[in-house]
């Protein structure tokens, strides 16, 4: 092979290599891009409300937004921040826009199922986590993050078992932190069989009903006490 043939082909395997690299990174941006909307309506929210600080704020995926906070939680100042279908990514790329500018005094986060639908390991979810957390620390030294573990589900159960690992990783982070707290809802929502109980659940077998929260609000109210949280105290707003 001649020279000018070998560098002619060099230059080009440089230029796929380049183009692939610029099409994952539209592909990724592509994929945060789809929250666009639902964090601009936070945004809005945000400047019409003037949304508390130092309050507890709810971010992660479709367990979130559809927790009814006021119900479940009369009188504690919270913001919801939840999107549905989001992973921990995701909430680690808009945290400069629905996380860091309220200064929680503790972020109760719920991310990692979809995750795992969507083919991500349990050693890669704990990784996110772990970076979630740190970046936490950085931007945030005084606030507490309450992790709500990947929760069991009928229509996931074939995934119970990568679910499980990566709930053990992030717990054994959980507990080298103290200002990091592992929620287990794991085991409550199983039954005799050890299978998730089927009454806690709307009709997609994914999502929670009233039931079912209801056992996420007693476990998480206990957390909020250990950690000091007034839950009928009221935040000062955002300047």
């Amino acid at each position: 092979m001649s020279r000018q043939r070998s560098i002619a082909m060099l230059m080009l395997a440089g230029a796929l290599l380049s183009v692939g690299a610029d099409s994952l990174r539209g592909d990724e941006k592509h994929r945060h891009a789809r929250w666009e909307r639902a964090i601009q309506r936070f945004e809005q929210a945000d400047q019409d409300d003037r949304r508390p600080r130092d309050s507890v704020l709810f971010v992660g995926s479709s367990s979130i937004r559809m927790w009814d906070l006021e119900k479940s939680f009369p009188g504690l100042p919270s913001i919801n921040h939840g999107f549905g279908g989001s992973q921990i990514d995701d909430s680690i790329h808009f945290a400069d826009r629905i996380i860091w500018p309220f200064r929680p005094k503790v972020i109760v986060f719920y991310a990692g199922d979809n995750d795992i639908a969507r083919g991500k390991s349990a050693d890669q979810v704990a990784q996110d986590y772990a970076t979630f957390s740190k970046m936490v620390h950085e931007h945030l030294p005084e606030t507490s993050v309450i992790y709500v573990a990947i929760k069991p589900s009928i229509a996931r159960w074939n995934l119970a078992d990568e679910m499980a690992t990566a709930n053990a990783a992030i717990e054994k982070q959980c507990e080298a932190d103290a200002q990091r707290v592992y929620l287990n809802i794991w085991d409550p929502m199983l039954g005799d069989f050890g299978t998730p109980m089927k009454d806690l659940f709307i009709k997609d077998g994914l999502h929670l009903n009233a039931k079912g929260y209801q056992i996420w609000n007693d476990l998480l109210q206990e957390e909020l006490q250990n950690l000091n949280v007034d839950l009928k105290a009221t935040a000062a707003t955002a300047e």
